[in-house]
């Protein structure tokens, strides 16, 4: 009798137990090595696809400027940066698989890094060393500060780790707190959508919070797919859950509505604002949503997440500056200026030309502020008379210009 009730008494702990280990994360097995190996994995990728883009856009420009009739596709600059694009992907996905989201998320502040290097090597303008420091000092300030921010990311980063199984990842799904995430995420998605759609909203804020939650979504079904995978290859088979499916074409919808945000805010806005802008709103997202998600920063003392906020603050700043040291595309005139006309004198005694410079404003002679000018620096009035004939035959002009004075 007291071997049968032993028994009974093991096979009843036993689901317990073996429910307790599928929930408590591996932190035993995983150690800081894997939150290195996924970080220098995404800032290699990140490096790859930033040397990637500038390949392919220096090919862009090289057959523009010459009079080789090839398209662009059929150069070998083009396709060595498709290759390298595809090869920055790759690892930039593959990270995910190893380091949490919020530690890799951060960690794209290395493409901005990255690319503004490149722009300063292969710039083809001479400078003098006094204009090149005054020039590129907010960039050589911003690469230091990203640096450091980045440091500090990998150092304080979380250490939370678990296996990406089917089972693990369907518990996080249908947990409550990532419910009340996505309930509140989705009424911000439809407000801003409603205002940018509806109400002509087109507020670079705007766009780039929409491309921000798509992102956030983007970023947690990329984990859950890479780490499917990872585990899959490892001789644990995932592929065989629907989740992964499900995680699959979330992944691949969200990334394309992404872009086409994206593209959307590209036309409207300079590509440095929506790069600095743009980095700040989908990584504060992105991390959210990984900490509601996957609990990445459970059990890590006060110390580290501070720390960590410190550095995404610092990556932050230094984004900020390297974007904004970037020069400003000028836009195209839409009209002569009067006064750059060889030969041509101004309107006026005070040097106001009768074409005002152009302050990205596409409106036909617009000023800025006409209230806040004297009178006598408007631009003159061209009112048209009805043309009459004399009884003499003489005609008179079809216009007369009004003068101003200083009474007036």
């Amino acid at each position: 009798m007291e071997g049968g009730d032993s028994l009974n008494l093991q096979l009843q702990q036993l689901p317990l137990a073996t429910a307790a280990v599928s929930v408590q994360p591996h932190t035993d097995s995983f150690s800081y090595k894997e939150n290195l190996i996924g970080a220098l994995l995404a800032i290699f990728g990140h490096l790859v696809i930033s040397i990637a883009l500038n390949l392919q856009k220096y090919s862009h420009i090289r057959l523009a400027g010459s009079k080789d009739p090839r398209a662009y596709f059929k150069t070998k600059t083009w396709w060595c940066g498709l290759f390298l694009l595809v090869l920055g992907e790759l690892g930039v996905f593959s990270s995910y698989a190893f380091a949490p989201l919020s530690l890799i998320v951060p960690l794209s502040a290395v493409s901005v890094i990255a690319s503004a290097i490149i722009g300063i090597i292969f710039i083809k303008e001479k400078w003098k060393p006094k204009d090149f420091l005054r020039r590129y000092v907010l960039s050589f300030v911003g690469c230091g500060l990203a640096i450091v921010g980045t440091y500090l990311l990998i150092t304080f980063g979380p250490n939370s780790h678990e296996k990406m199984t089917g089972e693990n990842i369907t518990r996080h799904l249908v947990s409550w707190p990532f419910l009340l995430y996505m309930l509140v995420e989705i009424i911000i998605f439809c407000l801003l959508l409603y205002f940018y759609k509806e109400k002509k909203a087109n507020y670079i804020v705007v766009i780039l919070l929409l491309v921000a939650l798509l992102g956030s979504m983007t970023v947690v079904t990329v984990k859950a797919v890479a780490g499917m995978i990872v585990v899959s290859i490892q001789g644990n088979l995932q592929l065989d859950y629907p989740i992964f499916y499900i995680m699959l074409v979330c992944m691949i919808a969200t990334a394309i509505f992404q872009a086409t945000f994206l593209a959307q805010a590209s036309q409207l806005y300079d590509s440095s604002q929506i790069a600095s802008i743009g980095y700040i709103l989908s990584t504060t997202v992105a991390i959210t949503a990984g900490a509601t998600f996957y609990l990445d920063f459970t059990g890590e003392d006060v110390l580290h997440i501070c720390m960590f906020a410190l550095g995404c603050l610092i990556a932050f700043l230094g984004v900020f500056l390297i974007t904004r040291n970037r020069k400003k595309s000028i836009p195209f005139e839409p009209y002569i200026s009067m006064d750059a006309m060889p030969g041509m004198q101004n309107m006026h005694d005070k040097g106001i030309a009768v074409q005002p410079d152009l302050k990205a404003s596409f409106s036909y002679g617009a000023l800025e502020n006409n209230d806040s000018m004297p009178e006598i620096y408007t631009p003159a009035t061209l009112p048209i008379v009805q043309e009459q004939h004399g009884s003499k035959g003489v005609s008179v002009p079809p216009y007369r210009v009004l003068e101003h004075s200083k009474k007036e």
